[in-house]
């Protein structure tokens, strides 16, 4: 099985990489051209939606530092 990472970048995007897809709401898959590695907008300043273009410089903070999340609600 091939693996898929993300890495939450700091004061950035979500960088995508590996075997994946991505699909809008509808499920029509976007045609990511052969990459194995795109970036996904956090900010919400890219043209590029859901994609990142760079707008996120200077205008977006967030330190990526992992943390556990919180036991799962039953």
């Amino acid at each position: 099985m091939a693996t898929t990472k993300l890495t939450i970048n700091n004061n950035g995007s979500v960088r995508v990489e590996g075997d994946f897809e991505i699909v809008d709401m509808q499920g029509n898959a976007y045609d990511l051209g052969g990459r194995e590695l795109v970036s996904i907008c956090r900010c919400g300043l890219s043209k590029n939606k859901p994609f990142c273009d760079g707008a996120h410089r200077g205008h977006f903070e967030h330190e990526a530092i992992a943390f556990a999340l919180p036991p799962k609600k039953v």
